[in-house]
């Protein structure tokens, strides 16, 4: 069979063609190769320069390397922190006419480091935690989207510094898989798998000296299933609130985007008798909201005015009479969302006199409303309503606002 190249930009395989495919991995020349830090792997592993690029080429068996790779583009499509699929190479053969197994080429992952690298100095046991916070926020994320890592490690992750915490890369989906959800076993199954090898490596660590004394290996790995299980618990829990506290869902989805996470849309329910409400968020990552209110409302907003209006937007379709998700007699959201506009978020920023406007745009003004809104009803104990929050703001915040089209002095 000649040999074959699968890949996902147009402009990639002109450039790995260069590679010599015809050897194995670990014959590649050195002026093929890059020094980069690789961790634990299996499979044999290397970076290699392919045009302007840098990737990493393992060799794997083609079923394996045909799925993993499909399985890292589905995580992308789904906005999962994990290493770019590139190609799957297949069709090798050797000079004297020996098969070669199969290649999958992924993007190197720029500034990103595998954990043995970053213990060739001894890291202090606050560092440790920060690395385990990173896994565990990965896995949730994973856990969220329906994917089972089936074995989730510090060697099969990578790690990029990002200020005084750290953000973790899926690099390994091999042994993977993407269900529309998952049970509470298959979530516990991939945390004990957690554990275990993470004891595993942190002890393999100690016995070369690498391993700050104070950091015990069993008990940090022991620690990776309480950070996950607080953090599922703070994305999935289902909360109960007194109906005159409506502050309370802001400030849990507060919460949740102090977390990294954004809340894709809200189940809110009134309980019969109208005293309390039921709310339950469905967490994503970053980057859906504004697309969502565009989709819905017809509003062009950047990504976090997007999603302040669409918390607010949730909330208000739950006070009308002819909302009912999953009822056909129902208004549909489109319906509701465009009454919305004309009915609330128009006239609230018409509240505004119009020589004040021009300090920030509709959605800006919108948000920063909310905002107050929410800071009064804090304070107040109890929701203040858009009437007295537009009060307030027009005489004690917007006065001092600057405005951006106005020239400052000295400004020629």
């Amino acid at each position: 069979m000649p040999l074959q190249i699968r890949a996902t930009d147009a402009g990639h395989p002109a450039d790995l063609l260069d590679l010599p495919w015809g050897l194995p991995l670990e014959q590649w020349p050195d002026e093929t190769l890059v020094a980069l830090p690789r961790g634990i792997s299996r499979h044999v592993v290397r970076f290699a320069r392919a045009g302007d690029e840098v990737v990493a080429v393992k060799e794997v068996s083609e079923w394996a390397a045909a799925r993993e790779y499909e399985l890292l583009r589905d995580l992308d499509r789904l906005a999962i922190p994990a290493v770019d699929p590139i190609a799957v190479v297949t069709g090798r053969v050797a000079a004297d006419g020996t098969a070669l197994e199969p290649a999958l080429i992924t993007r190197h992952l720029g500034g990103s480091l595998p954990y043995r690298s970053m213990f060739e100095t001894t890291m202090r046991p606050g560092t440790v935690s920060r690395l385990l916070d990173a896994l565990a926020v990965l896995l949730v994320r994973l856990h969220l989207v329906g994917f089972a890592w089936g074995d989730c490690s510090l060697s099969n992750t990578l790690f990029r510094r990002d200020a005084g915490a750290y953000a973790a890369y899926l690099v390994d989906a091999e042994t993977g898989q993407i269900q529309p959800r998952l049970s509470a076993g298959q979530r516990d199954y991939d945390i004990e798998l957690a554990r275990v090898n993470i004891a595993g490596e942190l002890m393999d660590l100690e016995a070369g000296g690498s391993l700050h004394p104070s950091v015990d290996p069993v008990t940090f790995a022991e620690a990776i299933c309480s950070r996950y299980g607080d953090l599922w618990h703070e994305l999935t829990r289902e909360s109960v609130y007194p109906a005159g506290k409506r502050h309370y869902i802001d400030r849990r989805i507060r919460r949740l985007n102090g977390l990294g996470f954004d809340v894709a849309e809200m189940q809110i329910q009134r309980s019969p008798g109208g005293d309390t409400v039921t709310f339950l968020p469905k967490v994503v990552d970053a980057g859906h909201h504004q697309r969502q209110l565009l989709r819905l409302t017809g509003l062009d907003t950047e990504e976090n005015q997007a999603r302040s209006l669409l918390n607010d937007l949730e909330q208000w379709m739950t006070t009308q009479d002819d909302y009912a998700p999953g009822d056909p007699l129902g208004a549909r959201p489109e319906v509701l969302a465009h009454r919305w506009v004309r009915q609330v978020f128009r006239p609230t920023v018409r509240m505004v006199p119009r020589d004040q406007r021009g300090k920030m745009d509709p959605a800006q003004l919108y948000h920063e409303l909310l905002e107050h809104r929410w800071y009064l009803s804090e304070q107040a104990e109890g929701d203040v309503g858009l009437e007295a929050t537009v009060a307030s703001y027009l005489a004690d915040v917007l006065p001092h606002v600057p405005d951006p089209s106005a020239v400052t002095s000295g400004e020629e």
